[in-house]
């Protein structure tokens, strides 16, 4: 069974987004020959007008979850592959609906040598600077699929959003400030750093954490989210594995990471979003 051969690709905001109207950079795909565990790395920059990407499930066992999916990339580029189109497919063969989100992102060198430079000094406030288009962003395609979730035999109570890295702050801000229509009914940030003060909201959506402890991008984020989901007594799981680095998502080492997706769908299961 296949069902990404013509996923759907729907705008997240009704014309140009909010805040960038006058960009006018094309986006881009690269290929980075080395990024993390990956060789011939193939991602998108340049973002200007965000998107979703709808992966359906087959409706034989469509089980009315979705799932936002928020690649990752230090608001620099996205990582489509390991971090975006692979989780939609094992979503999609466990009955969930993914939609994966193509956020706004930095401007970068037009051409691949100065671009190639540009990430090796990266500029982190910078990048901590622009998270708050990728937030908006992610805020914007909660609402959108709320809203259009019975076309898609979505259950409205039953969306959630994943994010890797830079997407996992997305995901963290997704899950703290929200608004009716744009609450995630679950949120799974995946080695995302916490860029933000944490004040959980009393209504905050059940938690799933995951990361390698010899990341070298997180001392001890993810453990202060956890304690921070605890203390608001919102339900929190936090898986932390010895080793895996950072950007292990769907890109097999041979160690117990390789398996956090399956953790995070047995964790969905006894949340009630699965079957």
């Amino acid at each position: 069974m296949e069902h990404l051969a013509q996923p759907e690709v729907i705008p997240v905001w009704p014309g140009s987004a909010p805040g960038t109207h006058n960009w006018s950079q094309p986006e881009q795909e690269t290929i980075l020959l080395h990024l993390l565990h990956l060789k011939n790395t193939k991602v998108v920059r340049n973002v200007v007008q965000p998107t979703l990407t709808a992966y359906l499930p087959d409706p034989a066992v469509a089980n009315g979850t979705a799932v936002i999916v928020c690649p990752g990339g230090g608001f620099l580029f996205l990582n489509m592959d390991t971090e975006g189109t692979d989780v939609a497919r094992w979503l999609n063969a466990h009955g969930v609906t993914a939609f994966v989100l193509k956020y706004r992102l930095l401007p970068t060198e037009a051409r691949d040598e100065d671009f190639f430079q540009q990430l090796q000094h990266p500029d982190v406030e910078q990048m901590k600077s622009h998270a708050a288009l990728g937030v908006i962003d992610g805020k914007q395609a909660l609402r959108v699929i709320r809203e259009r979730a019975k076309a898609w035999g979505i259950n409205p109570e039953r969306i959630g959003i994943l994010g890797f890295s830079a997407g996992g702050v997305v995901t963290i801000r997704a899950a703290t400030q929200f608004g009716a229509e744009s609450r995630p009914n679950f949120a799974a940030p995946i080695y995302g750093p916490v860029w933000q003060e944490l004040v959980v909201p009393a209504d905050a959506p059940p938690l799933f954490i995951a990361l390698a402890n010899d990341d070298p991008g997180l001392p001890d984020d993810s453990t202060s989210l956890y304690r921070a989901w605890k203390a608001a007594g919102r339900p929190v799981e936090l898986h932390i594995y010895s080793k895996g680095g950072h950007g292990f998502a769907m890109a097999p080492q041979g160690l117990p990471c390789d398996y956090w997706i399956e953790q995070f769908g047995e964790w969905l299961q006894t949340q009630g979003f699965f079957g």
